[in-house]
């Protein structure tokens, strides 16, 4: 594969050159002049079938995940340069974005089950239907609720269904109670990252880092993209599928589940739980938090989380600018119930057109779309850095960890 694909800086530097100049030709033929929809672990590999002299196979990306990740020669670097161009592009970034904001298939061949029984297990997740309530549990109980590849797509699964059911009207997400026994009983919102997978290489830079932003975070700030693709409409007309989502964090969200947050309709934090972005320690670029995370806390506060590793404690000034009620344990369900009837009290028609213009406001597509330009190729060079693996072992001691 390396005779086909060479690492050196001078040679992703011609095929980056050619992807930019081909980029929308290579779209256009994938999607069949964006008529159809690729997600996009789906578009990358069909685009490396046809084209391997700029982009890595799937059976190249397979053996390299069989390495440590600071073994790997860096063949996602190339996705990560064609996804920046792809979404950067004014015709195909949009076409992209839409894609992705389509509910998954395993989602609608498990919908008609949540419909009749109220319940679908994903392993490390599920949904339950509770009332007018979708309440989306997290249980990856061997990683402590980290994320990984697997969960990231039973997440964005449960959030599908939970959007696809018309008897939920708002959906909750919360950690199940924990089996670890340092933690056992206590629920935990989340852990952030599996370093462990990262370290030993089974993080994906697309199925993972790329389509968890674009897909299941994405729905539950956006909901699912209604409108036709092919009509070229405004980026700022949305017509979504879209319903409230509320967090419940217990114990601590971090990294990536700190993330998750700032995409909340409403957060109710356990007295004493904490959130953070460990993003220094990790040698990666923490989502969209960049982004985000500056409107609800400030920009200098946002700096030091990211750079100097400054937590928020859910009871502290910060803290309480991302969580909405911060309550003894013993007040949590109540909350919750209390929570999804406000939403519901209303009617979902100005619950949503409400939700809508904020987020267009705060966050318009176009905005969050060459974020995620922007993102693809720092995230996939972060990911190589020398530096990343340094930092894994020396915080993390990733060495003495197995999978």
């Amino acid at each position: 594969m390396t005779d086909v694909l060479r690492t050196t800086a001078e040679a992703r530097a011609a095929r980056e050159a050619r992807i930019r100049a081909g980029v929308e030709a290579i779209y256009d033929e994938l999607t069949d002049g964006r008529t159809r929809s690729l997600r996009m672990a789906e578009l990358v590999y069909a685009a490396a079938d046809r084209h391997p002299d700029l982009l890595p196979t799937r059976a190249a990306i397979d053996a390299e995940r069989e390495q440590l990740q600071k073994d790997k020669l860096g063949l996602e670097i190339d996705q990560g340069v064609f996804f920046a161009h792809a979404l950067a592009h004014p015709r195909c970034g949009p076409h992209l974005v839409h894609a992705m904001a389509q509910p998954r298939a395993e989602a609608l061949d498990r919908v008609d089950e949540l419909r009749r029984t109220g319940s679908v297990d994903l392993g490390v997740a599920r949904v339950d239907r509770d009332g007018e309530v979708g309440l989306i549990t997290t249980q990856n109980h061997a990683f402590l609720n980290s994320e990984d590849d697997p969960s990231v797509a039973a997440l964005e699964i449960a959030v599908d269904l939970v959007l696809l059911d018309d008897a939920i009207s708002v959906g909750v997400l919360r950690g199940a109670p924990a089996v670890h026994p340092k933690y056992e009983g206590r629920r935990i919102f989340g852990s952030g990252l599996n370093l462990t997978h990262l370290y030993y290489g089974k993080i994906s830079l697309v199925e993972f880092m790329l389509e968890r932003e674009l897909g299941a975070l994405t729905k539950m700030y956006r909901g699912h993209d209604l409108a036709d693709p092919a009509l070229d409409a405004p980026e700022w007309l949305e017509d979504r599928r879209e319903k409230p989502f509320v967090g419940v964090v217990e114990s601590f969200a971090i990294g990536g589940s700190c993330q998750i947050l700032l995409v909340l309709d409403r957060v109710i934090a356990e007295t004493g739980s904490y959130f953070n972005l460990p993003a220094r320690k990790e040698g990666i670029v923490p989502g969209a938090a960049n982004l985000r995370l500056p409107r609800f806390v400030g920009e200098r506060p946002t700096r030091q989380g990211i750079f100097f590793n400054r937590g928020f404690a859910a009871d502290s000034a910060e803290g309480r600018m991302i969580a909405d009620d911060v309550l003894d344990g013993s007040e949590i369900d109540a909350a919750i119930a209390h929570a999804a009837e406000e939403l519901m009290s209303a009617g979902p028609t100005s619950l949503v057109a409400n939700r809508r213009q904020l987020r267009i406001g705060a966050e318009p597509l176009d905005v969050f779309r060459r974020y995620m330009a922007g993102y693809a190729r720092e995230q996939a060079h972060c990911f190589y850095s020398p530096a990343l693996i340094d930092n894994l072992e020396r915080n993390w001691e990733a060495k003495r960890r197995k999978l």
